[in-house]
């Protein structure tokens, strides 16, 4: 949960997950709906499709493999969370880079050159840190501390250098750039995409929902019925031929949401009739929280209970 996600939002999503699924064999399970609705506000939902087959490739070997070669083949377990698993719950030597440690490495070495540029200069130095004879002695204890030294000491904006155990060994701090590195190259500027969606009620209090494919962006969750996501804004006109079935459509608002790659808009078209005639999932108004709606989804059921 906390890859690409801050330990303040996570909380209490994990909180909820792990009374909900206390266990491997749990989560392995529970049906891959259930996980992603429980998953829901997180973003980034390849993890929570990967975190549940992973528990089943694991509930089906008996048990998680003890090196970082063998992790690396489950599903969703990359070098990172690999050599952190094997660090600090098997105790094999090596050094997880997360940004946190990456940011200590880049420090210590002096690494000038921005990012993601410098990747393999700033892991060279990561690794030269956990070769030091402590760090091989007690490898779960080493990745831990190094962790902690970057979230709240070599902090991004103002490292409390005085306070560093390796402030006399830091090549940053003696150049008095620390607060300067890791530099980064300039980001590109996200591109727009647009988009329009459909709030469709009956006389029962559902609505219409469907499914997103499984792979892919927002890959098995629910969604209202909409257009594809494109460059060009979606004129009324057009965007109400793929209406899931005629009725008498209101804009109802706008919907913006910012994903990694790039921002989306989306135009909300609402409507009541009797009956729904068109194919997907009704499901009751009033239990939208329980499913697994994406952020940008629950912006959308947001903005209707407003109006």
């Amino acid at each position: 949960m906390l890859q690409q996600t801050t330990v303040t939002a996570v909380l209490p999503y994990y909180e909820r997950f792990v009374s909900r699924f206390p266990d491997l064999a749990a989560l392995a399970a529970a049906p891959l709906e259930d996980v992603l609705a429980a998953w829901a506000g997180l973003g980034y939902y390849a993890r929570a499709r990967n975190l549940h087959a992973c528990a089943r490739a694991v509930a089906a070997m008996g048990g998680f493999p003890r090196d970082a070669a063998r992790l690396r083949t489950l599903p969703g377990i990359g070098p990172y969370t690999a050599t952190a698993i094997a660090a600090i719950a098997f105790g094999v030597p090596g050094v997880p880079i997360d940004g946190n440690v990456e940011r200590v490495a880049a420090r210590v070495a002096a690494v000038t050159a921005p990012l993601p540029g410098a990747k393999p200069a700033v892991r060279a130095a990561a690794e030269a840190l956990g070769e030091a004879d402590a760090a091989r002695a007690r490898p779960s204890d080493f990745a831990q501390a190094l962790f902690d030294l970057g979230a709240t000491i070599c902090t991004p904006a103002t490292p409390a250098c005085t306070l560093c155990p390796w402030r006399d060994g830091c090549a940053a701090r003696r150049l008095g750039l620390a607060a300067e590195l890791p530099r980064k190259a300039p980001k590109a500027a996200r591109p727009a995409r647009f988009g329009a969606h459909f709030w469709l009620t009956d006389a029962a209090g559902q609505v219409l929902l469907r499914r997103r494919p499984p792979t892919g962006l927002l890959g098995g969750m629910i969604e209202l019925p909409g257009t594809e996501w494109r460059a060009a804004p979606w004129p009324a006109a057009e965007a109400l031929t793929q209406a899931p079935m005629p009725a008498a459509w209101r804009p109802a608002g706008q919907v913006r949401h910012g994903f990694t790659h790039f921002t989306l808009t989306l135009d909300v078209y609402a409507a009541a009739v009797p009956e729904i005639a068109a194919p997907g999932l009704l499901r009751p108004v009033a239990g939208l929280r329980e499913e697994a709606l994406a952020s940008v989804m629950r912006k959308c059921v947001a903005l209707l209970a407003a109006g």
